[in-house]
């Protein structure tokens, strides 16, 4: 029988991965002013850390680098223990704030990669005036409160390879045993040693296994999750990888720096059914992914099976991949994060769906255009704490607010439309100023060919308006709900519409509007392609994204990825990529409401959408349930509200009593003062 490992290497391994990674790296140097204080920090790590990840401090002054992070200060471990500890010159005489983290250093560039830092919403703090020298903490627990999250991308790249739909079709006595999966990164960097690519891969096979440990590792973390786990959540590979069981989905998730200089190799493993417990798994299989079948950003690849043993083809499997990318954008900072933030006051929002709803699914709709400024505008008069509506890319790259992703152009300029009047064209074919210029129709007008709108000659309610200046124009006191619209694929093979643009440029193209334009609004993203909602995630450390489903449906297809199919699945799904919920569909939340309570119970927080909401009893039965926001049409008719204001708008107005509440205390404090110097 052939095995792909031996005990010694193994051990050997295990060893090299006990060393901590202290790559140096250069820091700019604060000199010591007269009136600095000495502080040790000491800091216990409850979490087990990888060979190439270090404890840092981060801070409110320029010794601890002002929430950059590339200014970080490191931290050493004290030996054979959990502790960490770094000696800080800090300034006194003012309250220092700080936070922890946990950072890996790119041994190339020197750049700082966040594995995951405490965001509490307030951070750590030092007094301005204390006896005490140091401070001991428990990294992740501030004032009995647990709050950790993964780090976003600041040079490096994630790669996701997904396992689902029963993706092995193997031959042999392979074809029917539980398969274990196991994905490892390979550096084919050139060196002394191998001159090509293809010598570095022989290399690595005639080794029989990584675990020797006679070739250089690629700088990478791989971690990888099951969804039909009890507790979903990214975790590291183990030795013998990860088992796929009938109708799961395993996805490994990989980061690396230079995804040009990293191959994958996937490992396939069974085990005997007569081996005892302690007997290791027999190595059936293996394929090498290299770079260049990855160079766009999603993609589906149908790979072959080498037999381990004689090098002959076993069979094969179907791998779904994502690439995401760094923003690059310099807006990030360690200060706040909102990632996964939601005040417990904020229960049963009402969102305004598309505005003031939808204006084309029947002949009642809305008298007001969907997705316009008009519409918008119109909620947040009638008291919505949010709008919802659909951001999609103009050719031009330029995000505009539509559903739909196809469109009617007239060919004639007439009152009267014929039937071959009407071309129907993606709406992504378009430009902004073709959009805005030639006359658009929407998919159900250029169908029945009965215009349903007159009013276009109003800026306000024209369609197509831009992100930007829904930012700029909208009542910033009301939260947005931008819902990216992706084309998906149907479990019958096809798709939305046929989609050209890469999806990091897509994200990204939405992203650098919304950082530039949003100031202090409240932001939730939402998707039903998760995939998207994993690269919102990842690529930026403010907004909170959720998970946009339809469920158990009678009224919708299903979808080809099976994470967008149940309710269930889409919690796993949420809680491993650290989303900060779930938007559910109203038809399935209702016939399964311990689904609710059961979304709540894994930490996320729950929206809802769909035709049920249009009822202001359902609205009212919605939030008695628990549901943290109903996104619904038509606020001016169904809103259960008493008092038609945002929630965000009360807040800010409660909070500026309390500030001149605080400032007449000071002032009256400082009258007192003075009488009582003068009465002296």
């Amino acid at each position: 029988m052939h095995r792909w490992w031996f005990m010694d290497d193994c051990n050997k391994s295990k060893e090299n991965d006990v060393a901590t990674f202290t790559a140096p790296r250069s820091r700019p140097i604060v000199p010591r002013q007269l009136d600095d204080r000495k502080w040790t920090y000491k800091v216990h790590i409850p979490v087990q850390l990888d060979k190439n990840e270090i404890i840092a401090i981060t801070g409110d002054c320029e010794q601890l680098g002002n929430w950059k992070p590339n200014d970080i200060f490191l931290m050493e471990r004290v030996e054979e223990s959990d502790i960490w500890v770094a000696v800080v010159d800090i300034p006194s005489q003012r309250i220092i704030n700080y936070r922890y983290l946990i950072c890996a250093i790119d041994p190339t560039t020197q750049s700082v990669h966040v594995r995951q830092w405490e965001t509490h919403l307030i951070p750590r703090s030092i007094p301005a005036v204390t006896d005490a020298l140091e401070s001991f903490d428990t990294f992740g627990d501030y004032g009995g409160l647990q709050k950790i999250d993964r780090g976003w991308l600041t040079t490096e790249t994630i790669f996701q390879f997904s396992f689902y739909n029963n993706p092995f079709r193997l031959t042999g006595k392979a074809k029917n045993k539980l398969i274990y999966v196991k994905l490892t990164p390979m550096n084919l960097r050139v060196s002394s040693e191998a001159q090509d690519i293809a010598a570095v891969l022989e290399e690595s096979l005639s080794n029989d296994t990584r675990e020797n440990g006679t070739e250089q590792p690629a700088y990478a973390f791989t971690e990888c999750v099951s969804l039909c786990s009890d507790e979903a959540k990214l975790e590291p590979v183990p030795q013998f990888g990860r088992a796929y069981h009938p109708d799961d989905i395993l996805t490994f998730h990989i980061t690396v720096t230079e995804p040009e200089n990293v191959a994958y190799l996937i490992d396939l493993y069974t085990y005997s059914s007569r081996a005892c417990t302690e007997e290791p798994p027999r190595h059936i299989g293996y394929h090498y992914i290299l770079p260049n079948l990855l160079k766009k950003s999603e993609g589906q690849l149908e790979l072959s099976v080498t037999c381990a043993s004689k090098h002959r083809p076993l069979g094969m499997m179907r791998i779904e991949y994502v690439k995401i990318s760094p923003l690059n954008e310099q807006k990030f900072n360690l200060k706040t994060s909102f990632i996964r933030y939601w005040n417990p006051r904020w229960k049963g929002l009402e969102i305004g769906h598309r505005g003031s709803g939808t204006s084309f699914k029947s002949k009642d709709g809305n008298l007001i255009r969907e997705n316009t400024i008009a519409s918008l505008k119109n909620a947040c008069a009638h008291g919505a704490d949010m709008v919802e509506f659909d951001v999609q890319l103009s050719k031009d790259l330029v995000p505009v607010i539509y559903h739909d992703f196809s469109v009617y152009v007239c060919l004639k300029r007439k009152t009267q439309i014929d039937t071959n009047d009407m071309l129907e064209l993606p709406m992504a074919e378009l430009t902004l100023e073709q959009l805005h210029n030639l006359k658009v129709y929407h998919v159900e007008e250029g169908k029945s060919r009965e215009p349903r709108f007159f009013d276009e000659d109003l800026d306000e309610h024209q369609p197509f308006p831009t992100l930007a200046k829904a930012l700029e124009t909208i009542d910033p006191h009301v939260g947005f709900n931008v819902e990216v619209k992706w084309s998906m694929r149907y479990a019958d093979g096809t798709w939305d519409i046929n989609v050209t643009t890469d999806k990091n440029l897509y994200v990204d193209s939405i992203l650098k509007v919304v950082l530039n334009h949003a100031a202090d609004r409240r932001i939730v993203f939402s998707c039903f392609d998760p995939d998207i909602c994993t690269m919102l995630r990842f690529k930026q450390n403010l907004y909170p994204v959720m998970f946009l489903t339809c469920g158990d449906t009678a009224r919708y297809p299903k979808y080809y990825d099976p994470r967008c199919n149940a309710h269930s699945t889409a919690i796993k799904s949420a809680c491993a990529m650290e989303l900060l919920g779930i938007v559910g569909n109203s038809e399935d939340l209702l016939k399964n409401q311990e689904s609710i309570q059961q979304t709540i119970d894994n930490g996320l927080i729950i929206f809802c959408w769909g035709e049920e909401n249009n009822c202001s009893n359902t609205i009212r039965h919605l939030k008695n349930l628990g549901l943290h926001a109903i996104i619904y049409d038509k606020m001016d008719v169904f809103s259960t509200k008493e008092r038609k204001e945002s929630i965000f708008l009360l807040e800010a107005r409660e909070s500026q009593k309390e500030l001149l509440k605080n400032l007449h205390e000071e002032n009256k404090k400082e009258i007192l003062d003075k009488l009582a110097t003068v009465a002296e």
